[in-house]
């Protein structure tokens, strides 16, 4: 496969990261916080709720970075990869859901910390795609 190609997902990837890491998350960035759910909603009943926001978040998140790898799966016909999109949408999902809980509620990183991470998760998942589509 062309190098350009590979390059134009890296990028297109990062693109959509920030997309929907700091123009689409919307209220879901008050939402993650369990402050938020303890100060404006303090029933038992939602002191979890925070928890659904994160893993909402993480899936928006995946969806969109992976959104370029989609396009090329469909463009090429390579459905048999379908597999490796939805393994790489879950993974992505938990450990976006992760780190935003690190920084948002445990406050163990920083923003700095967490774009570091997205970006590293982005890197990884798409040398993991061109290490098993190249193969």
């Amino acid at each position: 496969m062309d190098e350009r190609l590979w390059f134009m997902l890296l990028v297109g990837s990062y693109f959509c990261h920030i997309i929907d890491d700091f123009y689409l998350q919307g209220i879901l960035a008050n939402l993650k916080q369990r402050e938020w759910w303890e100060k404006n909603a303090p029933d038992a009943l939602y002191a979890l709720d925070y928890i659904v926001a994160l893993i909402v978040h993480g899936l928006s998140w995946a969806t969109m970075m992976l959104l370029p790898f989609a396009a090329w799966l469909i463009a090429s016909k390579a459905y048999s990869y379908t597999w490796l999109f939805a393994a790489a949408w879950a993974i992505n999902a938990a450990v976006h859901a992760f780190v935003d809980d690190l920084k948002c509620n445990k406050r163990k990183i920083n923003l700095i910390a967490d774009q570091c991470i997205h970006f590293l998760q982005i890197l990884i998942t798409w040398f993991c795609v061109l290490l098993i589509v190249c193969h």
